[in-house]
């Protein structure tokens, strides 16, 4: 008999700090409904006291979900509860997660409180959250470098006062794995009331430990992992969802431990995280990776095409990749459209089909196949930028060894046409420098990535930029089968989401 682990995702909330990994209302409750859909036991969807567009998505994503539960972030303190609730009251089964540190580096610098003061406002804050619901977690932020006999009166006060759920995070991901498994044993040892609740734990990457330092203490005892899709998050990132997961799949035989993750759904929810969030996914990533079920090595090849066992512990159709993927032409109808978005994860309105297919037909005249990452693409521009203040209306370069290189560009800006020239060092810098101008922007480009998302040469150039302004740094990405015009709209898109940061101003919460 196996026992049930409970994947609590924080992509939306934790995952989001990621550097210029912002994403709007529409964004967010998309990939809600895909989390759902995807298995996941809890959504923390957001800091709802964070600003006015964090508490709207929280609330939206909260009325639309109806299995998984849906919890809002909240300081210890009593407005933060207010309004974490405020924003998941309508949901159907609303969590309330409130933190506070616990560490001495912490109580000294941060918080300047000494213990006693720390375990009151505690036991305050969990028992007002317990007044509005019954599914209260806490959180003791640094816990992995808390004293331990304090971590556990810490833990026996929240419980005391009504939490469900207590979650250990190694917040600054300092632990090692054999230490780490150490201290959440002790916890559950030397604190009374623990059998009252679960324990969770919450880790970070700096030293790219998390999966390990996660199993680690779930083969302890701990029955909750808080995860992001792709391990996105602040600084080095957050424990993967997909490694922990597939982890407890493959080791069964090790840890007989299992999760309601439906893993077939991984892949696709791997892709519309990094096509939502513009971060891309290394080649070499584990489980989701572009090469994690590649084999160039010829004595690889050989055994796997006798047995894939050889070399490969599990199967790419358990994770949703299905080699025999159905491939989309110009003479594709519309209903064939729709019913393969829906094997994606895209259940459309007819609104957004149609934007879609109009979009579809376009790049099927240009490449005689459209496949899979060529309609994601689609959907994430056509129907996931649901506000635009810049768009792309024409584009026109010059360029050569005897030409100095020249843009002509024409934007819509707030629906009003725009249209300019402008020189640089090769066509993208032309590009650049006349949206730059038309726009009336001053963003710094950090990085510039181009890729392909299929091979051929018929495939579309995917380009992904990071812009900063301000202190803001917002990503930003765009495909074409033309590598100059994917950068425009990469850029473009950019700044979209600059001018989107701007008017939502985000109070950032302390990563747990």
């Amino acid at each position: 008999m196996t026992e049930l682990v409970k994947i609590f995702d924080t992509t939306l909330r934790d995952g989001e700090q990621s550097p210029g990994a912002s994403m709007n209302t529409a964004e967010k409750l998309r990939l809600a409904i895909q989390l759902e859909k995807l298995g996941v036991d809890i959504i923390e969807a957001g800091f709802p006291a964070a600003s006015e567009g964090d508490f709207d998505a929280v609330s939206q994503i909260a009325g639309r979900l109806k299995v998984t539960e849906v919890a809002g972030l909240a300081r210890a303190d009593k407005a933060d509860i207010d309004c974490a609730w405020g924003a998941i009251k309508d949901a159907a089964k609303p969590r309330i997660h409130t933190f506070l540190a616990t560490s001495d580096i912490h109580l000294e610098y941060k918080l300047r409180m000494n213990r006693d003061q720390v375990l009151a406002q505690v036991k305050d804050a969990v028992t007002y959250a317990k007044s509005l619901t019954d599914n209260v977690e806490f959180s003791a932020e640094d816990g992995s470098r808390s004293d331990r006999d304090f971590l556990c009166k810490v833990f026996e006060a929240a419980i005391a006062a009504g939490a469900t759920t207590v979650n250990l995070p190694d917040t600054v991901g300092y632990a090692i794995p054999n230490e780490f498994a150490d201290l959440v044993q002790y916890v559950m040892q030397h604190t009374p009331n623990i059998h009252k609740a679960i324990v969770s734990i919450h880790c970070h990457n700096d030293l790219g430990l998390a999966t390990a330092n996660t199993l680690a203490a779930l083969a302890v005892g701990a029955r909750q992992a808080e995860v992001t899709v792709n391990g996105i998050g602040e600084r080095a990132g957050n424990t993967s969802l997909e490694e922990v997961v597939m982890a407890l799949r493959t080791r069964n035989n090790y840890m007989p431990l299992h999760t309601n993750i439906k893993t077939e759904h991984i892949y696709p929810t791997s892709r519309l995280v990094s096509m939502i969030t513009g971060i891309m996914v290394q080649p070499n990533k584990a489980i989701v990776g572009a090469n994690a079920f590649s084999h160039e090595a010829g004595i690889h090849q050989d055994g796997v095409l006798k047995n894939p066992m050889t070399y490969e512990i599990m199967k790419p159709e358990t994770i949703g990749l299905n080699a025999n993927k159905l491939v989309l032409g110009k003479h594709s109808g519309r209903h064939a459209l729709r019913e393969h978005l829906k094997d994606l994860g895209y259940d459309l309105s007819d609104e957004e089909l149609r934007l879609v297919f109009d979009k579809f037909k376009a790049l099927a005249d240009k490449k005689k196949h459209v496949v899979d990452e060529d309609l994601e693409a689609i959907v994430t521009e056509g129907v996931l930028r649901t506000t635009e203040t810049f768009s792309l209306e024409y584009l026109h370069v010059s360029a050569g060894t005897t030409v100095m290189p020249m843009a002509s560009v024409q934007l819509s800006i707030n629906g009003r046409s725009i249209k300019g020239a402008g020189y640089g060092n090769g066509p993208i810098d032309a590009a650049y420098n006349t949206i730059a101008k038309l726009t009336h922007t001053e963003s710094e480009l950090l990085r510039f990535t181009v890729s392909a998302l299929t091979g051929g040469t018929d495939a579309q150039g995917e380009v992904t930029v990071r812009l900063k302004e301000n202190g803001l740094v917002a990503l930003g990405r765009g495909s074409d089968p033309d590598i100059i015009t994917a950068s425009a709209l990469a850029y473009i898109n950019g700044l979209n989401r600059m001018e989107y940061l701007k008017s939502h101003p985000i109070e950032r919460a302390q990563s747990l």
